[in-house]
């Protein structure tokens, strides 16, 4: 006999409203009236893209929840309430990289370590089961806890505090009501603002039982971060760092991502360099002590090339194969390289 959903009583009793939907829920009548408020919304739930041409499995899972609120006594960004980030825009032609002071170096170094502290607490909140959703909430409030903005929220418009790209999905994911499967890969990437400054790192994580040639995947890729790190000091080329990424995972059978880039960050979110992980691009600049910037790579199980979502966020694999990633935020030494996002 089947048993109730909450409770695991044996029991026949079904949700009608589920019933209607083709789906089957199970409730004894005292779980039943208890949960209704919460289970109702599963009702609610749809794909509001339906004549979309997936590439892969995954599939949104609307309605999203409500914008999370940034108390005021938390310093914001430019773009917090318009969603444009001016003094970003302002820099979009050029190519100079700041070299950054000791003051500002600190400002970065504080925000590095909060973002850590987010992310670690993300990661403990991942299982099976659990909403991209119920993860985005634990990283808004990790951020407000430390007196932190999550840099996402309401960047250009993005609606969340942080981004959940699962499977297929290579970046920019828009956390939902999509409950991680067994067997899945999540990258979740965190970006905080602090004492107005920027960080920004991201991790894959695993869901359950993943396959072998996910987790080689998600191991190539994070070997590929580690190969273009050991690269950095003063005088090597930024665009280097492509030729290192690309040659281990092509050494692996894997693909580069082209359309997303390393960028340089601090007093803004997103800047001079850019920092491509393909090989032989054209990125401009010799890295100098006092630079500070991100290294991203996104390696893919089939074809580097990318399509988008409707949402105009969520990007995905072409061919619907997966995608990992992992990023860490550094700095350029006199020596080598200081990453301020690990502790």
């Amino acid at each position: 006999m089947p048993s109730c959903s909450v409770c695991s009583v044996e029991t026949t009793r079904k949700c009608p409203k589920c019933l209607e939907k083709g789906t089957d829920s199970y409730f004894c009548e005292p779980c039943f009236k208890s949960n209704w408020a919460t289970h109702k919304i599963k009702h609610l739930e749809h794909n509001p893209f339906p004549y979309h041409k997936y590439t892969g499995k995954l599939r949104p899972v609307y309605p999203l929840s409500p914008k999370r609120e940034v108390p005021a006594h938390i310093e914001k960004p430019d773009y917090a309430e318009t969603g444009d980030p001016i003094s970003e825009r302002k820099l979009r032609n050029t190519s100079q990289i700041d070299v950054l002071n000791d003051k500002d170096i600190e400002g970065i170094r504080v925000a590095c370590r909060i973002g850590r502290e987010v992310l670690e607490e993300a990661k403990k909140a991942v299982a099976v089961g659990v909403t991209t959703d119920e993860i985005d909430r634990v990283v808004h409030e990790a951020c407000v806890a430390r007196n932190a903005y999550p840099s996402p929220l309401n960047y250009y418009n993005f609606p969340k505090s942080c981004c959940t790209s699962v499977n297929e999905v290579i970046c920019h994911g828009i956390p939902d009501r999509y409950q991680l499967q067994d067997g899945d890969i999540l990258n979740i990437d965190i970006s905080i603002f602090h004492g107005g400054y920027h960080s920004d790192l991201n991790e894959t994580v695993y869901v359950g039982n993943v396959d072998a040639s996910g987790r080689k995947l998600v191991e190539t890729t994070r070997e590929c971060l580690q190969k273009a790190i050991e690269y950095v000091k003063p005088g090597m080329l930024y665009r280097d760092l492509g030729d290192i990424i690309q040659k281990h995972a092509d050494a692996n059978g894997f693909s580069v991502v082209r359309t997303y880039c390393g960028h340089g960050i601090g007093k803004y979110f997103h800047c001079a360099p850019s920092i491509p992980h393909y090989a032989k691009n054209k990125a401009v600049g010799v890295m100098k002590p006092g630079h500070v910037f991100t290294i991203e790579p996104m390696i893919s199980e089939g074809t580097w090339k990318d399509e988008q979502w409707p949402d105009r966020w969520t990007a995905v694999t072409q061919d619907g194969k997966r995608s990992a990633q992992f990023e860490e935020t550094m700095i350029v030494t006199e020596t080598g390289v200081e990453i301020l996002t690990r502790l």
